[in-house]
């Protein structure tokens, strides 16, 4: 996936709104239709051409009635009409929910979002038919019959307790099948099932539970950490553990709350973020993990809380801060980036995206990757102030992962220590059930051995 790959109602209002100033409709009235869906679908083109893909999968979010996914649904009905029917396949994701009372699964709310769909000239050729509930035989040819579907384009799809386990259930309903004949494909090999196979044993086979505090300022919503969450999950997995996440409010360290979960966790994880709150709580945190010798994961800001805690505390900087929280610290060993420091609009002007990292060996990163350098995702304008690299390295912080120029501390650890790395990327997006981020294994390997000790 690139960044093409995902689009916005905002980025593509922002686009004709552009043209529109630049004088590219020469005046004329901007509609939704035609203007909106047309750039809908030259995006949607713009994926096929830049990845060179055969097939593209597009997904529309919300729910079918809302108001702002309505140019989406006339954009991909026009769409079908401009490629060919036969090269187009609606597939539905529907909700069936449960009335406990009665012991009933209710397929209205199906009914009536297909006649929603129906009424701007969508009909789905595929219904998944999302449950709490096992979805039986005669619910599947009642939806079949009110929407106008094949049975077999009906897939019953109970709610699992291993989320990886879906592929699989699609797959024992032919839904690949299904499509290569649809769209009129002929499939040159079966897909090898084997490996989701075997994730989903492995996470269902029993095994130690190691206890992580995450420390962080959105816990109220944890979704708001959700690629964090699966990346601990995936290391979890082969690591043959179980993960217990303690959530706890940074700004709640502050006030002597939260410190239990702290103190049980064999491990301490600090996401990124924005903004002032729960700066110090985190700070406290990254100290706890240091002076106990506790296995540490400091994400982007996570990683800038672990260099202003060590400056700190072990180079007697006490007024060490960042200057996104204190313009007018004495000590900005967290400072912002030199491209950053002309930029007065917010959105979309960070370091964002994929840059290169070069790793130092012998270290824990350099340990983890095995790579000599590697590309990894930003999302930051704040950096490590190299005024300071010097006399944080003589003190034991390690500077493992550098950008190929020299200028930029991409990874931070510390000398001594069973685990506090800190990357000012995000390894987080980049990983997969079957492919655990380097980083993430090595702290949930080191929270193992923590476990072991205890």
């Amino acid at each position: 996936l690139s960044r093409v790959s995902n689009f916005t109602s905002g980025q593509v209002y922002a686009e004709i709104i552009g043209k529109e100033r630049r004088g590219d409709f020469l005046g004329g009235t901007i509609q939704v239709i035609p203007h909106i869906t047309n750039e809908i679908k030259r995006r949607i083109a713009l994926v096929a051409k830049e990845t060179g893909a055969e097939i593209v999968i597009v997904e529309i979010g919300g729910t079918v009635g809302d108001i702002e996914s309505q140019p989406f649904l006339e954009a991909l009905r026009q769409l079908r009409n401009e490629v060919g029917r036969e090269n187009v396949f609606f597939i539905h994701v529907t909700w069936l929910p449960y009335i406990g009372a009665t012991g009933e699964i209710k397929t209205k709310p199906t009914q009536h979002s297909v006649a929603a769909l129906r009424s701007i000239g969508i009909s789905p050729n595929m219904i998944i038919a999302r449950s709490d509930q096992p979805v039986t035989d005669d619910i599947c040819d009642k939806i079949a019959l009110f929407c106008d579907v094949e049975k077999e384009a009906v897939v019953p799809m109970a709610t699992t307790d291993v989320l990886y386990e879906v592929p699989l259930l699609l797959e024992k309903h032919g839904v690949g099948e299904f499509l290569v004949d649809n769209l009129h494909l002929k499939a040159t090999r079966k897909p090898d099932m084997k490996p989701w196979a075997k994730l989903v044993d492995r996470i269902r086979k029993p095994k130690p539970t190691v206890n992580i505090a995450l420390v962080g300022k959105y816990v109220e919503l944890k979704d708001a950490y959700m690629s964090v969450r699966e990346a601990l999950n995936h290391a979890a997995y082969a690591n043959d553990v179980e993960i217990e996440i303690g959530w706890v409010h940074a700004a709640d360290l502050e006030k002597d709350k939260g410190w239990e979960v702290i103190q049980n966790a064999q491990g301490i994880l600090v996401p990124g973020g924005f903004g002032s709150r729960g700066i110090e709580g985190k700070i406290l945190a990254a100290r706890y993990a240091r002076e106990r010798k506790v296995p540490y994961l400091g994400l982007c800001l996570g990683m800038q809380v672990m260099t202003i805690e060590f400056a700190r505390h072990v180079l007697d900087l006490e007024d060490a801060n960042s200057s996104e929280f204190d313009r007018g610290t004495s000590a900005p060993v967290i400072d912002l980036m030199l491209d950053q420091r002309a930029i007065t609009d917010m959105g979309g002007t960070m370091r964002l995206g994929l840059y290169p990292c070069v790793l130092k060996k012998g270290t824990i990163a350099g340990q983890a990757y095995l790579l000599p350098d590697v590309q990894e995702r930003h999302r930051h304008r704040f950096e490590f102030n190299n005024a300071y690299r010097e006399d944080f390295e003589k003190a034991g912080m390690i500077f493992s992962g550098i950008s190929p120029d020299g200028k930029l501390v991409e990874i931070v650890e510390l000398a001594n220590h069973p685990f506090m790395v800190g990357s000012q990327f995000h390894p987080e997006f980049l990983s997969r059930p079957m492919n655990p981020h380097p980083l993430f294994m090595g702290f949930v390997k080191a929270v193992r051995e923590m476990d072991g000790k205890k």
